[in-house]
Formats: structure tokens, C-alpha cells, sequence
């Protein structure tokens, strides 16, 4: 029998197949003669305990001109499926974590579900580093502005962040003296006062922010660098920077040793670091990207690797 796959994703619709992760994981499990099944956030419920969907039989096609088809939806047990790719972009917002729950009953009757739920739950792309502080630089997360003040004081030019976004979306620069500080921690931390990560600045941005995929707590042998536009601070290729790859430092290696046995422990069998010099700024659990640019450049197949893993899991599974 085929391996049966659910992917939970953004409208497939909308998605540039020679930048999505996604959709290099779906061709790679239609190569190996997966029957695909195709979901979205909405089309997820729970019926007398039992986690369904519904779900779209989906073929893909590496083609810029039409390169998906989707079949008659039809609701079913999510355990029917063998494997459940958790692919939904933040924000990481309730709709998100109430999936996640139940996600974990699809996962409580048999299914693998990747990345696990309680993971997606529990390691935020943000806080988590906080569990590796001998990779990072200077942090602070606070919701107190006059904390944010004083950090920005002590470390001089630093970086604001939502906990929540993705794609370099709503990070500020900050720096000692500016005029406009007031009113971005008013905006940033609104009426009920949001959580905020605060960085110190890394000179390195420069030089790209480095995404380094790990597949079961084992990174991949190049990085995506991701480097700034002309007018911009940020290298996430969504805010407009252009990614060139690059051999992983010695840096990057130890940094990847520290953090993969935490990721194999969770069941994290995909994720993105997010490394600018010699520092790790996030770690990316939710849909992590750059598969099709690394592959591209270095002739690798990264999903390959992945459900390398994910076939041992199946097989090793008794039910």
C-alpha cells in the first residue's frame, strides 16, 4: 500500500513553487509514490473525540504554469494518513495552537505528524533560543519599555521583535538617542503590552543571516546566507533579501551540535537556525524554507533526507 501524506499549508494557489520548501517536500513524496492529500487550517475539526479533515486528493507538477491539481474533497479520520506535514506559516496565533491540539489527537491514533504538535506549542521561533544562551548574543524579552530603554542604552544599537511573525515582518531597528523609539515600543507593545525579543545588533547582518537546515537534529552541509538589500536591514528573502549559499563555518557546526540533540528530543525532524556571525537569532519550527534554493545550487535533495527519516519512523511504528 502507498504511504499515505496530509499537508496542512497556505492556499497552494498562492505559493512560488521555485522558493517553497512545501511543495519540494511534496514532489519528493509523489517521486516515491505517496498518495497526497491537501489541507488547510479551516478544513480541520474534531468529531466525538476523532481529529478529521477535509481533505483534497493533490498532484504536483515542477511546473510554473500550472503545477498542482487537487481532486473531491472528502472527510475523513486525519489517523487514515500515514504521515501529516504541519506546513502552516505563522503568525503563530490561537487558530494556530488550537490546530495544533488537534493535530495531537490525529498523532494520539496513529499518525506521525511533522513536526509534532506539543513541539510547535512549545518551542517558539523566538523564545527558544533562550534554551541555547551560549549561542546567542545579548537578549531581553519584556514587555516593559523602560527595560527595552535600558538595554538599547547598555548595548547600543539593537533589534526589536514580535514574538508571533515570520519573514522579517514588523522588526525594528533601534538605536541609543533616536527619536522615533518612543513611538515604536507605544505601536509595537499596543494597549495590553506584548512580549518583545530585543537583540543586540549583529554587524554580520552584512554579511547575510544564515539559514541552516537541520533534518533530525543533523544540519545540512550548506547554508542559505541570506544578504540585505541596499536599503534594508533585514536578509529574510520576504523583505527583499537575496540568498546565496554557503558552505557551513566551523561556528555554525557547533551551533548546530548544541541545539540538535533538543530538536531529536522534541521530534523536531525539521527546522531552520537562524545564525547571523556567530550567533543563533531563531530557531525556525514551523515551516521552516530554503530547500529549493539550496537544492538549486548545490545539487542536493534535501527532502529526500527528510523522509529518509520519516520512512524509518513508519516502519519502526507497530500499529
Amino acid at each position: 500500500m502507498p504511504v499515505k501524506l496530509g499537508i496542512i499549508m497556505d492556499p497552494i494557489s498562492q505559493i512560488k513553487i521555485d522558493k517553497d520548501s512545501s511543495f519540494a517536500m511534496l514532489l519528493e513524496a509523489q517521486s516515491r509514490g505517496y498518495q497526497l492529500f491537501y489541507m488547510e487550517l479551516a478544513d480541520l475539526s474534531i468529531d466525538d473525540g476523532e481529529a478529521q479533515a477535509s481533505m483534497r486528493p493533490l498532484t504536483v507538477s515542477d511546473n510554473p504554469e500550472g503545477w498542482y491539481q487537487l481532486g473531491t474533497s472528502k472527510t475523513i479520520a486525519i489517523a487514515e494518513l500515514d504521515v501529516v506535514l504541519m506546513r502552516k506559516d505563522p503568525p503563530f496565533d490561537m487558530d494556530f495552537v488550537y490546530t495544533t491540539h488537534i493535530l495531537d489527537l490525529a498523532e494520539r491514533d496513529g499518525a506521525l505528524v511533522v513536526n509534532k504538535p506539543q513541539s510547535l506549542r512549545d518551542a517558539n521561533e523566538k523564545l527558544f533560543t533562550s534554551w541555547f544562551p551560549q549561542c546567542c548574543g545579548p537578549m531581553l524579552v519584556t514587555r516593559k519599555s523602560a527595560d527595552i530603554k535600558e538595554f538599547i542604552k547598555r548595548h547600543g544599537k539593537s533589534v526589536i521583535k514580535p514574538l508571533d511573525g515570520m519573514g522579517g515582518k514588523s522588526i525594528f531597528q533601534l538605536n541609543p538617542g533616536d527619536q522615533n523609539i518612543n513611538v515604536i515600543l507605544e505601536t509595537m507593545l499596543g494597549e495590553n503590552g506584548e512580549l518583545l525579543q530585543v537583540q543586540k545588533y549583529i554587524e554580520e547582518i552584512s554579511a547575510g543571516d544564515k539559514r541552516i537546515l537541520m533534518v533530525n537534529g543533523q544540519p545540512i552541509d550548506f547554508a542559505l546566507a541570506r544578504i540585505p538589500g541596499a536599503d534594508d536591514f533585514r536578509g529574510n528573502l520576504a523583505a527583499g533579501g537575496r540568498g546565496v549559499g554557503v558552505p557551513l563555518s566551523d561556528r555554525d557546526r557547533e551551533i548546530a551540535a548544541i541545539v540538535g540533540p533538543e530538536l531529536r528530543k522534541r521530534s523536531i525532524l525539521f527546522a531552520g537556525l537562524d545564525v547571523i556571525g556567530d550567533y543563533l537569532t531563531e530557531v525556525n519550527v514551523t515551516s521552516p524554507t530554503c530547500i529549493r534554493e539550496l537544492d538549486s545550487q548545490f545539487n542536493l535533495n534535501i527532502a529526500a533526507e527528510l523522509f529518509a527519516v520519516i520512512e524509518t519512523l513508519i516502519s519502526a511504528d507497530p500499529s
